[in-house]
């Protein structure tokens, strides 16, 4: 599923494609999540994309 456009979606669908996106699974040896977002929750990583200022792609570069 690709991430909801701005313009097209509310700030509650867009947290929600984080949250099931980003899934913690508690197992960080075999996620790594938490090392790509150096140790930030994924709603925080992303919250200029959740609140409309960014685009995902854009925040997502923040982390390459």
């Amino acid at each position: 599923m690709r991430a909801p456009e701005i313009a097209e979606s509310t700030e509650e669908e867009r947290r929600e494609y984080i949250r099931n996106t980003f899934k913690c699974i508690a197992d960080c040896d075999m996620c790594g999540l938490c090392t790509v977002f150096r140790g930030k929750d994924p709603e925080l990583a992303y919250v200029d994309y959740i609140m409309g200022k960014r685009d995902f792609l854009e925040v997502s570069g923040d982390y390459k």
